[in-house]
């Protein structure tokens, strides 16, 4: 069975890079202090404890999925700033965009009795229109529990990324991101992968924080999820991660539903929390 590298929390983005660009995945151990998993488990927690679970087999009968978390949770803000993310990121999405987005945040709990989820890339959202020289996404899991091969850490398939789209992985080609709570799992956009089954009686939660091409939809529709009330609320930085910002020079204008001579017309986004 392969194994996933892991990297240690002070590592350098161009090594984390190195190894995604290899191996399609990589661990960094231990990038959150136990403080920040007490705050993000203390925001996120409420919401997950009142979800409902799953109605497929894909989503997980077993499994609660709650999302709008820029909106919801400040930690997750935070994580999904982190400079060592945002500069590998920018550095693995940079030969096919000029700037990312975020595209997708969601708390993942798998729950006891749980089966594998389906073996998929996440870039199959966008329907295989994007030709597969081109690379859709940068993607995150963040360790909110332990993750273990009992409890359902990630399935994962390294070097998937650089097969050709009809070759299936043998049992034996497929590991798991085995990492404790703290740490994340980076992988591609074109990896292979999949939740792993629950074995035990403790909740395997994870953060999941997902990049995009900035000029490609976005899976969760931030607008919805964190409308402008709530991006009113978020750091400049924030808000132009989360897509109230163009991309490139006209993507994602708006003009002000008002009056003849009223408001602003074909703005950036960024005007709108000026006004």
């Amino acid at each position: 069975m392969p194994e996933l590298v892991h990297l240690p929390a002070n590592t350098t983005a161009e090594l984390v890079v190195e190894v995604l660009q290899r191996d399609g995945g990589v661990i960094v151990d231990n990038i959150l202090s136990a403080q920040q998993l007490d705050t993000l488990k203390a925001e996120i927690m409420p919401y997950v404890d009142l979800c409902q679970d799953g109605k497929s087999d894909f989503s997980g009968k077993q499994t609660r999925r709650v999302g709008a978390l820029m909106a919801r949770s400040p930690m997750c803000g935070e994580m999904a700033l982190h400079p060592l993310i945002n500069s590998a990121c920018g550095q693995y999405l940079a030969p096919f965009c000029d700037g990312y987005q975020l595209h997708f945040s969601q708390v993942v709990s798998i729950g006891e009795g749980e089966g594998r989820q389906q073996l998929h890339k996440d870039r199959s959202v966008w329907g295989g229109y994007v030709p597969a020289k081109i690379e859709t996404q940068f993607s995150t899991i963040w360790a909110v529990t332990d993750f273990t091969e009992e409890n359902g850490a990630t399935q994962v398939v390294p070097g998937s990324h650089l097969w050709d789209k009809e070759r299936l992985p043998k049992p034996e080609e497929i590991t798991c991101a085995a990492m404790s709570a703290g740490s994340v799992f980076i992988y591609s956009g074109s990896t292979i992968h999949g939740g792993g089954a629950n074995s035990t009686q403790q909740n395997r939660i994870g953060a999941l924080l997902h990049y995009t091409l900035n000029w490609l939809r976005q899976e969760e529709n931030q607008y919805l999820s964190c409308p402008p009330a709530s991006a009113q609320k978020l750091s400049e930085e924030l808000r132009d991660l989360v897509g109230y910002s163009r991309g490139g020079p006209v993507l994602g204008f708006f003009t002000q539903p008002v009056g003849p001579g009223e408001g602003l017309e074909l703005a950036s986004p960024k005007r709108m929390f000026d006004v």
